[in-house]
């Protein structure tokens, strides 16, 4: 008989050991079933765990104990939601960035509509045309430099004058 299955023969033991740390269900048998694979692991790099003629039931308990304790460090950092209330919050922020998104909008049609004509004409090209600077250049026969510099002024006023939380 090998090692691990000495190992595996105690197997209600190992559980019961589990379930003293506090453990319930299906996770004393994960548990179980880590040491089996970490223990099957250190085997094949030589570990000996026999104690006369025995398995050593010390190490088995501190392999369980630690596994286990790995186990309930992870939970602990594991935030459970409950899927309604994430729903929820989901609507309720998308609604709510909706009517933001909505609301800047109208007040970038107002500021826009404030601004020098050219000023607004030169940015609506630009951004609403996707037409690029060196084109409106080309077709207008206006300075490459006077356009960019319009456009660059009129971003400035909207970031100034619109604010984004």
């Amino acid at each position: 008989m090998t090692t691990l299955e000495k190992i595996a023969s105690k197997h209600k033991d190992w559980l019961r050991i589990v379930r003293s740390f506090g453990c319930e269900g299906d996770v004393c048998e994960d548990v179980v079933q880590e040491a089996y694979l970490k223990i099957h692991t250190l085997l094949n790099k030589g570990l000996d765990i026999s104690y006369d003629d025995d398995i050593n039931y010390f190490y088995m308990y501190r392999t369980l104990k630690s596994l286990f304790l790995d186990l309930c460090r992870k939970e602990a950092k594991i935030t459970k939601v409950n899927i309604d209330y994430l729903e929820k919050f989901a609507q309720e922020e998308e609604t709510k960035q909706y009517k933001d998104i909505e609301g800047k909008m109208k007040q970038l049609d107002t500021l826009i509509d404030k601004m020098y004509w050219y000023d607004a004409k030169v940015f609506k090209l630009i951004t609403e045309e996707k037409m690029s600077i060196a084109e409106l250049s080309k077709k207008s026969g206006i300075s490459y430099y006077s356009l960019y510099n319009t456009y660059k002024n009129v971003k400035t006023i909207i970031k100034k004058e619109i604010k984004w939380d």
